[in-house]
């Protein structure tokens, strides 16, 4: 498991999350290592796009390992943030190739990408209150500040999940692309991002992506203590109990 990057051309990235056994979940060393790639990119001064997408054909990712460690503490709060682009930004223009199941931390990450492509077997969801876990990547800041409301809360809070034509519907991704020129679609527009001055393209990425990064950043401190509340409750130990045995939790 671990994630690659590729270059395409002189000027495009393509970040590919590993992990298909687990549907491209991500461990906490996979987070990190994000983390590491888009500080590098971003200081890379040859890279003007970049595409992420996922390893194989059923996942693009399923987010966080649930399965591995899952203690919190504000180091790992901010690889979180750093690896999800949650209060970091980032100033590369970046375009997510959805090529399955978009779950979780995948939403959270989708978030961070300006352009949103995905194949019609695509879906997405935040399955996190179900098992009791708070959304802490950014779903929660960012998600009714990019579609409606209405949309935005039936996704945090019923754990269902949508299909690649709502989610087009919705507004959450740009457009449904078949599986075959998925990734071709993507490169076609970092290649078209990556002809217009960096300079200009830059400066626009930066100043969108550090307005919602500072409001995100605003409200952590509120964000980790609801967080915590949740961790701290008989609801998480159920939760994630249920999760791993895979069955339906029950909560009193």
């Amino acid at each position: 498991m671990s994630i690659s990057v590729s270059a395409h051309g002189s000027h495009i990235s393509v970040v590919t999350i590993d992990n298909p056994s687990k549907a491209n979940a991500m461990s906490r060393d996979m987070l990190a290592e994000l983390a590491d790639i888009w500080e590098r990119l971003d200081n890379d001064h040859s890279c003007r796009a970049i595409v992420v997408t996922g390893a194989g054909s059923r996942s693009f990712t399923a987010g966080a390992d649930v399965s591995g460690d899952l203690s919190a503490n504000e180091e790992t709060a901010a690889v979180i943030n750093r690896a999800l682009l949650k209060t970091v930004p980032l100033s590369k223009p970046m375009i997510a190739a959805v090529n399955g199941a978009c779950l979780g931390g995948g939403i959270e990450l989708l978030l961070a990408a300006d352009i949103r492509y995905a194949a019609p077997h695509a879906t997405f969801g935040l399955p996190e209150v179900k098992w009791a876990i708070y959304p802490f990547g950014g779903a929660a800041a960012k998600l009714v500040h990019q579609i409606d409301h209405v949309h935005a809360m039936k996704l945090l809070l019923s754990a269902e999940n949508i299909d690649a034509e709502d989610a087009a519907r919705i507004g959450l991704i740009n457009e449904v692309v078949p599986a075959e020129h998925l990734i071709e679609r993507a490169i076609i527009t970092a290649e078209g991002i990556a002809s217009n001055s960096p300079m200009a393209v830059q400066a626009v990425k930066r100043f969108v992506a550090t307005g919602a990064a500072e409001q995100a950043e605003a409200r952590e401190p509120f964000e980790q203590a609801l967080g915590d509340a949740v961790r701290a409750s008989p609801d998480f130990v159920e939760g994630v109990a249920a999760f791993r045995e895979r069955r339906q939790p029950s909560y009193e």
